[in-house]
């Protein structure tokens, strides 16, 4: 009861008129640039973080949250209308959503994915409305052992979870938790690696940081790819309406999307895509018409995207709740709760209960919104597919360098800027991830806090690390985040060398 009391005091918040305007703005963003393709929601709200620097904290992240409900829309009508997944969770989409259109069925598709989205985000979200408290409550019985586990399960598991390569990843982590050392120690009060630069005292700006990562540098490879191929977008033919067939058809998917996918981004090493690639895989297995599979089936757009939905409201439950970003959007939100003073975690709930539940119940409110805005809207969407490409990335260019002058006016922070912006080009140049960076650089300095206070407390012993079982636990979830996939990459190699092996005989 005291759940439904909370959130009934979050739609207080969510309800007043400024935090309707910025939800509604999150929303429109959110699903424009779900549509273009290349361009996703954490490029948009690394680009909205210093523009939004002197807002207010709840109607930020409340629009911070409508952008990345709204990117997980808006990418379907890309998959569906042009075959290009307008970011990773819609690559799924586009295995049956393009052939539908092709059929002259991409109304039906397009519909099925909009409702599937609404179905999957307002049951996932009353899920993290019910799991969080649950989830604080453990987490307040940590200590500082326990809390630098948590970091190092985070650590482990953006590493892995990132990028086709656990070496890579760790590598980009390593490079972030670098760039965290910087400025002054808050403990011994020294300056460390600042070069008796002033500006450097205060640390790496996480804001200018991922505005250079993740516009500059994603402009800068986009600058620097020579493909120039022009995209034909399948025209939406015939009624958006889907048919009482589409909804029989649909309406199971869409439960079994919002299930797998759901519990999927709740997981430390989740993630959009695992969700939708394993919902079409039991979509497939459960069809009446598998033979359709492959040629336009509707099962396979409607359960990909409700688990794709749900997975964004899952992936809300471990930032919110223990502070750990399980996608790249989710480490860009992470350094707008810092941006505020605010860390997400189990203390969040306790000392501003308002702007949490406030977050939790505006999910609600803008899932709606989105419903609204996506199938009149459509002819609008499908208009946007035609802005040069050169014009864009240009236009984003011009908006991250006077969004970052804005928010700290100096010629220092302008370098910095640019400096970050090429070492995110040639991290993107040479395969390595952008989001392990971005959290070294926030969660590192917390991490390195909680183990200089821990072995304060033990007087130095370190095996006051392994002394608690929850430590021991997380600790091992953090060394298989790394082997598992090592193993399962190595598996994978030795099979394939094998059937090359037997191919020859």
């Amino acid at each position: 009861m005291d759940t439904f009391a909370l959130l009934a005091q979050g739609f207080l918040v969510a309800l007043e008129p400024m935090n309707l305007f910025y939800a509604l703005i999150g929303v429109t963003l959110g699903t424009a640039v779900g549509v273009l393709p290349g361009i996703g929601p954490a490029l948009t709200v690394a680009l909205l973080l210093p523009v939004t620097y002197k807002l207010d904290a709840a109607g930020s992240l409340i629009m911070f949250a409508g952008i990345y409900y709204g990117g997980m829309y808006g990418g379907s009508t890309t998959s569906i209308l042009l075959n290009t997944p307008g970011e990773s969770a819609s690559i799924v989409t586009a295995l049956e959503g393009n052939k539908m259109a092709r059929a002259g069925r991409g109304g039906p598709a397009l519909a099925t994915a909009a409702i599937g989205s609404f179905v999957a985000g307002l049951l996932a979200t009353m899920g993290l409305a019910l799991l969080a408290p649950w989830v604080v409550s453990f987490a307040l019985s940590f200590g500082p052992a326990e809390y630098f586990a948590l970091m190092v399960l985070a650590f482990m598991t953006v590493s892995a979870a990132f990028g086709d390569s656990t070496l890579r990843g760790l590598t980009a982590l390593l490079l972030g938790l670098t760039l965290g050392l910087i400025g002054i120690d808050l403990q011994t009060g020294q300056a460390r690696l600042a070069f008796g630069i002033p500006d450097l005292l205060d640390g790496v700006e996480v804001t200018t940081l991922a505005v250079a990562l993740f516009a500059i540098g994603e402009t800068l490879s986009v600058a620097a790819s020579r493909n120039t191929g022009k995209e034909e977008i399948e025209p939406v033919k015939g009624s958006v309406w889907m048919s009482r067939e589409d909804w029989s058809r649909s309406w199971k998917p869409w439960l079994r999307g919002t299930a797998i996918g759901f519990p999927i981004g709740a997981m430390p090493a989740g993630g959009a895509e695992i969700g939708t690639f394993l919902s079409y895989s039991v979509e497939k297995q459960l069809a009446r018409k598998p033979e359709e599979f492959g040629n336009g089936a509707i099962e396979g757009v409607a359960g990909p995207e409700a688990a794709n939905n749900a997975s964004a409201a899952g992936t809300l439950v471990p930032l919110l709740t223990l502070g750990l970003p399980t996608t790249a959007t989710a480490a860009i939100m992470l350094a707008g709760f810092q941006q505020f003073g605010l860390q997400p975690g189990p203390l969040l709930f306790a000392n501003s209960p308002q702007l949490v539940w406030g977050l939790i119940a505006s999910l609600l409110v803008a899932n709606l919104m989105l419903l609204v805005l996506n199938l009149p809207l459509i002819g609008l969407w499908v208009k946007l597919l035609s802005i040069p490409r050169h014009w864009l990335y240009a236009g984003i260019v011009v908006f991250a360098t006077l969004g970052t002058i804005g928010a700290n006016p100096s010629t220092f922070e302008l370098g910095m800027l640019l400096v970050f912006g090429l070492m995110g080009y040639f991290l993107r140049r040479f395969g390595y991830p952008i989001a392990p960076v971005v959290v070294g650089l926030i969660l590192g300095p917390m991490a390195e806090q909680q183990l200089r206070r821990a072995l304060s407390i033990s007087q130095g012993d370190p095996t006051v690390l392994v002394h608690s079982p929850i430590a021991i636990v997380l600790l091992l979830l953090a060394a298989a985040a790394v082997i598992v996939p090592l193993v399962m990459r190595a598996r994978g190699k030795g099979k394939l060398l094998a059937q090359l092996a037997s191919d020859e005989d």
